[in-house]
């Protein structure tokens, strides 16, 4: 324990990096904070005052179980539980309200919401000129099968999401139907991307701070390559073009940190297939000497420090 700045780190059951980033923000001075992230609350009481609040919050607070995200110095934001609408966009908005409070955060709500949603992660790669394979999403059987007929090969994922759960390739006109019935039974949006045949592998950069901090290559035994379905990692030495783009790719979302998913084409060249603002590490970790949960923690202070600069008084 620590008398330094506190630092929340909200998640839920994911020890491994909460171990590992309560250490690093030990090493910089600072007390780390796990906080429930299914415990939110918020209060906005014109008739409380912050002296009479038995909770010691205020007449506006943002809370995670007892402690008020206000009073913390950041908040790593390591997972948003999967809930029903309203609670999601509760979650969300109460990230938004400290956020515009100033508290710094990592990632920013806005970057979160950004790669939750892959229709709009892929919207802004292609904007920002980051090439990303072509996508489509609809709202009903007869498009999503249209755009089946139009790719041919394509892979049907959920629209939120990680990890590679979920994700279903179809190659015939039969299958695609089968699916889309199904999806259409779940009032599901159909989120349909073009199959880039890749060799069975892909790379996994981690950016932070606006640089690559650590990099692998997933090998699998089919298409698909993350880790959560069974893939295998090694260590990979990225070229300055996959670090550049990596890089473009997190800017273009927003993200002070993020797991940027690069695909080598059979047909050449490079494609970004992801953007996850809530990045795992620990398959990537054990490939790499680069502690990165320090390069993280590195990228907390510096976003403190620059929330201090910035509320400074200037003389």
């Amino acid at each position: 324990m620590t008398d330094g700045p506190r630092v929340g780190i909200l998640a839920t059951g994911d020890r491994w990096h909460v171990q590992a980033l309560s250490a690093a923000l030990k090493r910089l001075g600072f007390e780390a904070i796990p906080l429930p992230a299914a415990r939110l609350s918020g209060r906005v009481d014109p008739y409380r005052s912050a002296g009479g609040c038995p909770t010691g919050g205020g007449p506006r607070s943002v809370r995670a179980g007892d402690v008020d995200l206000e009073s913390l110095a950041a908040l790593l934001v390591r997972y948003i539980p999967p809930g029903s609408l309203d609670q999601i966009v509760f979650r969300v908005d109460a990230l938004h309200a400290i956020h515009d409070a100033g508290l710094p955060l990592v990632n920013s709500p806005r970057a979160i919401e950004r790669t939750v949603d892959k229709f709009w992660t892929s919207r802004l790669l292609h904007e920002a000129g980051v090439p990303t394979p072509r996508t489509v999403a609809v709202e009903s059987f007869d498009d999503a099968l249209e755009a089946f007929c139009e790719m041919g090969d394509v892979l049907v994922k959920p629209l939120l999401g990680s990890g590679g759960r979920g994700i279903v390739r179809v190659t015939d006109e039969d299958l695609a139907c089968r699916v889309f019935r199904a999806l259409e039974m779940q009032r599901a949006v159909f989120y349909i991307q073009e199959f880039v045949p890749h060799g069975r592998s892909d790379l996994r950069f981690l950016v932070a701070g606006g640089r690559v901090v650590a990099a692998a290559r997933r090998a699998g035994d089919g298409w698909k390559t993350n880790v959560a379905a069974g893939a295998e990692m090694r260590l990979h030495r990225p070229a300055p073009e996959e670090e550049e783009l990596s890089v473009r790719a997190a800017r273009a979302v927003g993200a002070d940190y993020a797991g940027v998913d690069i695909l080598e084409s059979d047909r050449g060249g490079r494609l970004v297939v992801e953007v996850n603002g809530i990045p795992g590490w620990r398959a990537l970790q054990s490939t790499t000497s680069v502690d990165v949960a320090s390069e993280v923690a590195h990228l907390v202070q510096e976003r403190i420090a620059a929330r201090r600069a910035e509320a400074r008084p200037v003389r």
